[in-house]
């Protein structure tokens, strides 16, 4: 069996200025065809992991793009099209296949393209023709289109945030492909608008609960696969939102059932799962009554994850205003402030501007008296599975014991490594700020004495119901108290 495989991945805030350039594909590598031996443990992890699994089972594979974009605004038109015809060239180069297995986001656009993703496979659907079994895997923030589902076999998402099952639901996809591939089954999906808008942490209650519950389902005779896409809250486009997707074999009538009867389970639970969030001043005082951290503070709204510009200064400026000493903040991008310390060098100790360069959403910037305590070059941080470049980082130390770590790639914070590879210690640090949505618990979490989500002016807001939509329908929970019929 032949399987064609690519990876190409960006989460698009369309309100973010600064749109998504060739640049931000560049800073993670544009692999042609190479990424699962130029780049294994990096970009091409997943590319790798995807090859050793089929050739493993004696398939054939053949490799196309493998690239990725830290989140921002719309990607440029032409980048899009020029990623998107590489892998479509590759593919015709290729054929005939037997399946197509792709890892998307799911909440990539374009300047004219609302749903990449779906272009994408509708090319290849058209190319490949009805009979080769496309199969596509997504983030859980992704925007789950009728053109997506029209035009592939086989759709999963991931179940966990932190995303930490991409590997586990690569092989369940992979599976399903060969399956159908060799006729053994038939795969035919139903999906269940949810109506809701919001950002659910599977790592606590009742969100825990209903990843397995939808586990338990995929056991039922028939099913397949259950998949729970969130949606991304930050990009407006018509089809976003939270949507639930069942695969049956072949029982379109059950698959439907099974939807629907999920999706108002989840749908029940939308009071208990809205995230809780604090602001800052309460934030640092209930790290202070803890006493005893590290207690870690995750500045939400300032995550690059989410397309924010990663450089706020609202935790910072507290923190120096209420003289609170013996902290860690990071990992902020500020590529005039990395610039000036390492032309300083490690040990020299000067006045400082930092963050706070981006726009309103930024804050204002901080001038510090530092001392650079480290300069590292290239430096990278565990994310998940792979590894995820942080360019040349700084860690410069301000007064009552404030350390700072600034990069020069913009990213959100993943990996305690972030911090400890540039010398840092934690485990004696008061509180840690984290520059993360969540992705930051799956490690962090395991050191912390607790974890507190904090709300700034940042360029995410969690304002679900005001969030200033234009091409998205506005019948969704919390803007509309009751949006589904049944209610």
């Amino acid at each position: 069996m032949k399987f064609f495989i690519a990876h190409l991945a960006t989460e698009t805030n369309t309100f973010a200025a600064a749109p998504t350039g060739l640049g931000g594909f560049e800073e993670y590598g544009i692999f042609h065809g190479d990424a699962s031996s130029r780049a294994p443990g990096g970009t091409g992890a997943f590319m790798r992991y995807l090859r050793d699994l089929i050739e493993g089972d004696g398939h054939e594979v053949v490799e196309s793009v493998c690239s990725l974009a830290q989140p921002a605004g719309r990607t440029v038109r032409c980048v899009y099209e020029a990623l998107r015809d590489e892998i479509l060239a590759d593919l015709r180069a290729a054929m005939p296949v037997h399946a197509v297995q792709l890892l998307l986001h799911g909440a990539m656009a374009a300047d004219g393209y609302d749903d990449c993703e779906g272009d994408l496979v509708a090319h290849i659907r058209q190319m490949v023709g009805p009979d080769v079994s496309i199969g596509i895997e997504l983030d859980l923030h992704c925007h789950f289109t009728e053109l997506m589902r029209s035009s592939t076999d086989v759709i999963i998402a991931f179940k966990e945030y932190p995303h930490i099952d991409t590997e586990e639901r690569g092989l369940e996809l992979y599976r399903l492909l060969v399956d159908a591939a060799s006729g053994r089954t038939r795969p035919v999906t139903a999906v269940f608008d949810c109506k809701m808008v919001g950002l659910w942490r599977t790592t606590r209650e009742p969100m825990k609960s209903f990843v397995q519950r939808m586990q338990a389902v995929e056991s039922q005779p028939g099913v397949l696969s259950v998949s729970l896409g969130h949606g991304f809250p930050w990009g407006d486009v018509p089809e976003s939102g939270a949507r639930l997707w069942v695969v049956t074999d072949n029982q379109p009538a059950l698959a439907r059932a099974l939807a629907d009867q999920l999706g108002r389970e989840f749908w029940d639970l939308r009071e208990a799962i809205q995230p809780a969030a604090t602001f800052v001043d309460e934030a640092l005082d209930q790290a202070l009554a803890i006493g005893d951290g590290p207690v870690v503070l995750a500045d939400i709204a300032d995550n690059p994850g989410g397309g924010a510009a990663g450089d706020s200064t609202f935790i910072l400026r507290r923190l120096i205003e209420r003289q609170i000493s013996n902290v860690v903040v990071g990992v902020l991008w500020d590529l005039s402030a990395v610039q000036i310390c390492k032309d300083a060098g490690a040990g020299a100790q000067l006045d400082l501007r930092v963050g706070g360069k981006c726009g309103p959403a930024s804050g204002q910037p901080v001038d510090l008296r530092v001392t650079v305590r480290t300069v590292v070059e290239n430096h990278t941080q565990s994310a998940l599975t792979t590894r995820e470049r942080l360019g040349t980082c700084v860690w410069v130390e301000a007064m009552n014991g404030l350390h700072i770590v600034l990069c020069s790639i913009r990213t959100q914070t993943y990996g305690t490594d972030a911090f400890t590879g540039m010398g840092l210690t934690l485990h004696d640090k008061s509180i840690i700020v984290v520059k993360s949505t969540q992705h930051f618990y799956a490690q962090f979490a395991q050191l912390a004495k607790a974890v507190i989500y904090v709300t700034t002016p940042g360029a995410l807001t969690f304002d679900f119901a005001n969030i200033p939509y234009q091409l998205r329908s506005l019948d969704f929970w919390p803007r509309i108290d009751h949006p589904h019929a049944f209610d």
